[in-house]
């Protein structure tokens, strides 16, 4: 809803998480990988609203518990991501990303040689080798992930 001074309001979360400076056009991805849409509780995207810092970005408010977030996710999508936890109407507290030291079922690897494509009930397991340079290498067969930080 517009007011008169032509900026939108959103209303404010009682308890939960806002996701702040995701970039602009991301939000919607990021509400499937951190699946959002199988919590029953309030979500809020705000898509390409204006940043001093980004020029554009998207914004997601959730309410729910914190505890639904899963960070390594969201540190392996886009570690700039502010995460501001939200409790009594004020932010509490503000979460800082880094990318995750090892993550599990989040992508698959694509070597057809890797036990996982054999052994298929077998984690996912990738480790971060090159926290500069965000590498990650599959932990079986060390084959590098290569391609978008999109979830399984």
């Amino acid at each position: 809803m517009e007011n008169n001074s032509g900026t939108l309001n959103i209303s404010a979360i009682h308890e939960g998480f806002v996701l702040d400076h995701i970039k602009a056009g991301m939000s919607l991805q990021i509400y499937h990988d951190l699946k959002l849409d199988e919590l029953d509780c309030c979500v809020a995207i705000i898509k390409n609203a204006r940043s001093n810092k980004m020029g554009k970005k998207d914004i997601i408010k959730v309410e729910c518990s914190p505890n639904a977030l899963d960070l390594d996710i969201l540190g392996f999508i886009d570690h700039n991501i502010t995460v501001n936890i939200i409790k009594g109407d004020k932010i509490v507290d503000k979460c800082e990303l880094a990318p995750p030291k090892e993550i599990k079922n989040i992508i698959r690897c694509k070597n057809p040689r890797c036990i996982t494509s054999i052994e298929q009930e077998l984690d996912q397991i990738f480790v971060l080798t090159d926290p500069e340079k965000e590498i990650y290498r599959c932990k079986y067969c060390e084959t590098r992930f290569k391609g978008h930080r999109k979830i399984m």
